[in-house]
């Protein structure tokens, strides 16, 4: 068996293989064959009265979601809808002030996009970044030291509240934590992750989506599966229920315990090609704590 440490060293050269930059401007509608749902001529009933704008930004696993995000906050709330997500990348590299040591551009940290773009929703999702590959963690590693590197992944979160606060100002936007799902190798770290989201969420106001319990199974939330059973949704749209006749939808590939699209990572980064129901799940929870909260 594979320590932990190799494991994550042949991770991060996955994730770092995927760092350039991501496809540029706002997300064009994606193509009716790849990552589609059932369509509809109009948006959802329930749809707030007032179309939300919302950003999302994030690391390899907002990169491979982008697009089904997008096609499903237009068609459901008809969301005004930018994404920048960098693979690779953790809270800090959003951060303004990192200079050279972000993966991030200055015109993509999370400040000068809410100055632009003006969102009423800046949606965050990372894996973490556990493993000491992005630069402007200064070499801080759960593995190493679980203390230090809490105690810095709480710091970037609070100061990338205060900026995206601060560049939204009287027009603040509302940030959404997007809640990560099991990992096999440091399953307590993300526990620890999933609550730190939840605790600075609380102190500023904002809410989180819990989409990493759409990819867990009942009852085991912290508990890595490759295949869980087909939900309501993908019953009534089986291309999503990818083994029907045992009643269970792939999240993973076989040798990929991380992301969520069903093709295999690319040194290109770039949307899902493929119809994954990872993905979607992770997209329709997102949407729907969205649509609660425009409308609430």
């Amino acid at each position: 068996m594979r320590k932990p440490w190799i494991v994550g060293l042949l991770l991060a050269g996955v994730l770092l293989g995927a760092c350039s930059d991501p496809e540029s401007g706002p997300e064009a509608a994606p193509p009716p064959a790849v990552g589609t749902t059932h369509q509809r001529a109009a948006a959802s009933p329930s749809a707030p009265a007032k179309a939300p704008k919302v950003l999302y930004l994030g690391d390899s696993l907002a990169m491979e979601a982008q697009r089904v995000l997008g096609q499903e906050l237009r068609r459901d709330l008809r969301a005004d809808y930018t994404s920048r997500p960098y693979s690779g990348t953790t809270v800090c590299d959003y951060l303004e002030g990192t200079g050279a040591k972000s993966l991030v551009p200055d015109g993509d940290k999370a400040a000068a996009l809410v100055r632009s773009l003006h969102p009423d929703f800046v949606v965050l999702q990372f894996w973490g970044n556990a493993w000491g590959y992005t630069w402007c963690m200064d070499g801080i590693t759960h593995a190493d030291d679980p203390t230090t590197y809490f105690k810095r992944y709480r710091a970037d979160m609070a100061r990338l509240t205060e900026q995206i606060a601060a560049a939204g100002g009287a027009a603040r936007p509302r940030i959404v934590w997007v809640a990560q799902g099991p990992d096999p190798i440091t399953p307590d770290r993300v526990r620890r992750v999933n609550e730190l989201y939840e605790q600075q969420a609380a102190a500023s106001g904002d809410v989180v989506a819990d989409a990493g319990a759409r990819v867990s199974a009942a009852g085991a939330r912290y508990t890595w599966t490759q295949y869980v059973p087909c939900d309501a949704y993908e019953h009534e749209h089986p291309v999503y229920c990818t083994q029907p006749g045992r009643d269970r939808t792939a999240l993973h590939l076989d040798k990929d315990y991380l992301h969520f699209c069903l093709a295999p990572t690319t040194s290109t980064p770039k949307p899902c090609p493929v119809r994954s129901p990872g993905i979607l799940r992770i997209a329709r929870e997102i949407t729907r704590v969205i649509g609660r909260a425009a409308a609430g």
